[in-house]
């Protein structure tokens, strides 16, 4: 028994290998099958948002816009930081006062988190009726079941959970569903990470490196693209170290490359020492795959490199990046950034500082180290930087990305672009909004080419996010 006095399912047995896939997904919902879901985290979680679409659109659910006319509403989580854990509890306190208005209501924690924090969660979000790690999304339907039939021994509130990792399991034979933008779609190729960074828990909460079939990836690609998607991401914790028998990643960007009707190809998070020569030649030589690279440095100091594990050193890292921009010279670059790890001293800071200044990236992923039980930094280093000190350091980490992006962004004026319009400007009815090669958003007035077109536009002006494009003259 939980704390609380509620009663904890462990789900069973997994599905072998060879079920079949789900039926055609629904577009009207079956009585009670409602589903809204809230997603926090990475382009990961967004695509596995997708995928428990799908599947539960194969047992009749359809999609709610709003928490308030669902039947079940799923929150799926983001373990890598503190906040985010904190974030979504409250949340779920928030939903679960639905439960007064909305009889039979299911509230579901997903994800990374879910895994992250297991049972000990029910204590933390007492109004959760479901628990399900990242692996266990085929069996979601039966758990929605089984928390719709909650026991009720005695005023106890079942509470349903399956958190078991699966080392097999890829989703190959998910219906894809695209959602989004209906432009541009993520398929996930690979799950799960192998290198142990000493401050990550995406190997605890995802396990260990798996990728999908080829062809699953290249059948996915073609439904997606049958549908009227333009542009792909390839996703993966470490996605540059996929391999199925012989097929590289390289060969994997080659063959989607192929794929008529696609016409932009992209994909994160790869990992710097897995950048080979033949994947950078697959970037350079094939015009569908994107010039935009989001290289994870995460220090600038060797000393705190090696303290996280990560595999390489500033100079290793600084000769990736100049292979790239010699292969490519209009790459553009993005990162992620963690300061105040354990025994990070201001010459490791500094260290850090100089790197951006030597790199120039044009946008950075920033943030300040908040240790994750399970990894080897919470059980075998001190989580020993003030928080004062990791504040100051991120927000001069921030303030110098700033003054870089401004500066990048600035230098596109003038230049001529291709866009690929997206939709709709979220600010004003008279613009559109597009996305360049190099993964920067572009602002368009309306009419200047229409959703899902490519089109060539000149840069007006800049901020240090945005760029602003006009029609050319």
């Amino acid at each position: 028994m939980t704390a609380d006095n509620r009663q904890i399912i462990q789900i069973g047995k997994r599905p072998s290998a060879d079920v079949a896939p789900p039926a055609p997904a629904a577009t009207v919902a079956a009585p009670g099958k409602r589903l809204f879901v809230e997603t926090y985290g990475c382009q990961m979680n967004v695509a596995d948002t997708d995928l428990i679409g799908g599947i539960l659109a194969s047992d009749g659910y359809a999609r709610a816009t709003r928490a308030e006319d669902a039947d079940v509403i799923l929150i799926n989580t983001c373990a890598v930081r503190e906040k985010a854990e904190d974030r979504v509890v409250a949340r779920a306190a928030e939903l679960s006062a639905l439960k007064r208005k909305q009889p039979g209501l299911v509230l579901g924690i997903v994800g990374c988190m879910a895994e992250h924090l297991k049972e000990g969660l029910a204590q933390r979000a007492p109004g959760v009726d479901v628990i399900a790690g990242p692996d266990s999304y085929r069996r979601m339907p039966e758990m929605l079941a089984k928390a719709k039939a909650r026991s009720q021994e005695e005023g106890q509130v079942a509470v349903v959970v399956d958190v078991k990792l699966d080392k097999n399991e890829t989703y190959e034979g998910v219906p894809v569903t695209g959602e989004g933008d209906g432009i541009s779609a993520m398929v996930t190729i690979q799950r799960g990470c192998d290198k142990f960074c000493t401050f990550c828990v995406v190997p605890y909460t995802r396990g260990r490196e798996r990728g999908a079939s080829p062809r699953e990836i290249l059948g996915q690609v073609r439904q997606l693209v049958a549908r009227g998607y333009r542009e792909v991401t390839l996703l993966g914790q470490t996605v540059n170290s996929y391999e199925w028998e012989d097929v590289s990643f390289a060969d994997l960007l080659r063959a989607v490359a192929k794929i008529d009707g696609l016409e932009r190809i992209r994909f994160t998070s790869p990992y710097p020492v897995d950048f080979s020569d033949d994947v950078i030649a697959a970037i350079a030589e094939e015009p569908k795959v994107c010039k935009y690279v989001h290289l994870p440095v995460q220090s600038g100091s060797d000393v705190v490199l090696e303290r996280m594990r990560r595999g390489y050193t500033v100079a290793d890292y600084m000769a990736i990046v100049a292979k790239l921009r010699a292969a490519v010279p209009t790459i553009a670059f993005s990162t992620d950034i963690l300061t105040g790890f354990c025994d990070e001293t201001e010459a490791d800071h500094q260290a850090t500082l100089q790197l951006m200044r030597d790199v120039k990236f044009d946008s950075a992923f920033m943030f300040a180290y908040s240790e994750r039980d399970l990894t080897y930094a919470a059980k075998k280093l001190v989580d020993n930087i003030s928080e004062a000190d990791k504040k100051r350091r991120l927000a001069e980490i921030v303030a110098l990305q700033e003054k870089i992006s401004a500066e990048v962004f600035a230098a596109h004026v003038g230049r001529r672009e291709q866009v690929l319009v997206i939709g709709p400007s979220k600010r004003r009815a008279d613009q559109m909004m597009g996305r360049t090669d190099g993964f920067k958003t572009v602002i368009l007035p309306a009419g200047l080419g229409v959703v899902g077109e490519i089109v060539e536009v000149e840069i007006e002006r800049a901020t240090m996010a945005t760029l602003f494009g006009k029609a050319i003259s």
